[in-house]
């Protein structure tokens, strides 16, 4: 349960810094979290909704390559 709250904190940390440093110039920057944030902030949920899912998908994809490129005997070390 502590690793979820960690998590949680740690990605509010990261947003707030991309929000404060990254920053959205209008019409040249902006970063996905901050489109997400935007896109909610305007009421536009189909957008919000669509913009969730893409990053959703990526990181599963992301995850997905990931584990099929490690070596199967890294992954089964854990196990032992």
């Amino acid at each position: 349960m502590a690793g979820v709250l960690l998590a949680f904190a740690r990605a509010l940390g990261e947003f707030g810094a991309t929000l404060m440093i990254a920053g959205s110039i209008p019409g040249r920057t902006q970063t996905l979290s901050i489109a997400i944030y935007e896109a909610v902030q305007a009421g536009d949920d189909q957008l919000s909704l669509i913009l969730v899912l893409i990053t959703s998908v990526t990181c599963v994809s992301i995850l997905w390559v990931a584990g099929h490129i490690t070596p199967a005997h890294t992954r089964r070390q854990g196990a032992k």
